[in-house]
């Protein structure tokens, strides 16, 4: 198949994560639809890293069966194991320390904004102005956390896409038609349910008046561009070249990130002490993961 063709499938698996894109539009939600939402974000990601480990995992599992066959050495199921565990850690900590730096940048803009409204305050004797500026400060570092979570969801997701994408143009490279297509059909429905877990955390969102803030149509396409866009890339890149070694990198680094954040929105849920609704939309979120993932299976894949 073409690079043309196969840059076609590849945009067209990624393209449909815009499908739930527009939920993030959604005006002033009630605090138990936000945690819902928020909850089946947790259970289609809790999904995706299951699979993610599924495949990571794979190369390493062969050549390990090789070598109890007496059909290869453990060099290469050792090499694959490093890569597995590297990419891990990097995917993990490098959000870690990235979430820290962008708490510290948050944290020091309020600091100023609030020491220099004060100054103005005082001068002018407003204490009750003060009060405003300081609850309109714990506002807006609300929001820029949402945002931060939303995109934190959209890095870790565009991750795993790539993979994808890698798998898609390998098989396409491979003359394999029938294979690359069903991949993409998979990966779309996939994809599909992935768009509502990136816009979840920003049903939370308030600007600095405590009003809910609507996301513009720009903000989340840029994340949609994060969360998709690797897809196609992947499929770019895996059309010129098959490396296992690759996507067991890419495939960990998600795996990684997708862990902090779904640790991240597990403690907004543990916030709002509603087990029952954090339960019910965990299930649906692994019902849509599961479900879209039998669908490809079916399909033979």
């Amino acid at each position: 198949m073409g690079l043309g063709q196969t840059l076609l499938l590849g945009f067209i698996a990624g393209v449909t994560i815009l499908i739930g894109m527009p939920v993030g539009r959604m005006r002033r939600p009630a605090p138990s639809l936000r945690l819902v939402l928020n909850s089946v974000a947790v259970g289609v990601l809790v999904f995706l890293v299951w699979d993610v480990f599924s495949a990571a995992w794979e190369p390493i599992d062969n050549n390990l069966t090789s070598f109890h066959e007496g059909n290869g050495g453990l060099g290469r199921a050792i090499g694959y194991g490093a890569l597995f565990v590297g990419g891990l850690a990097a995917g993990l900590l490098g959000l870690v320390a990235w979430e820290r730096y962008m708490a510290r940048r948050a944290k020091a803009a309020t600091v100023a904004r609030t020491e220099s409204t004060e100054v103005g305050a005082v001068e002018s004797g407003g204490s009750t102005l003060i009060a405003t500026v300081r609850r309109s400060s714990v506002i807006t570092e609300a929001g820029a956390n949402a945002r931060r979570l939303a995109l934190l969801i959209a890095v870790g997701i565009g991750l795993h896409n790539f993979a994808e994408g890698l798998a898609i143009g390998q098989s396409a490279a491979s003359d394999e038609v029938a294979l690359a297509t069903l991949l993409v059909i998979g990966f779309a429905l996939h994809n599909a349910t992935e768009g509502f877990g990136i816009v979840a955390p920003l049903a939370g969102d308030l600007d600095e008046e405590g009003n809910p803030r609507m996301p513009t149509w720009g903000y989340l396409l840029g994340l949609a561009a994060i969360g998709g866009g690797p897809t196609f890339i992947g499929t770019w890149v895996g059309h010129g070249f098959t490396s296992d070694a690759v996507s067991v990198v890419f495939l960990t680094l998600a795996a990684g990130s997708i862990i902090y954040v779904v640790t991240q929105l597990i403690g907004v849920a543990a916030k709002a002490r509603r087990a029952d609704l954090l339960a019910y939309g965990l299930l649906i979120g692994l019902i849509a993961g599961f479900l879209t993932d039998a669908v490809v299976t079916a399909a033979g894949v």
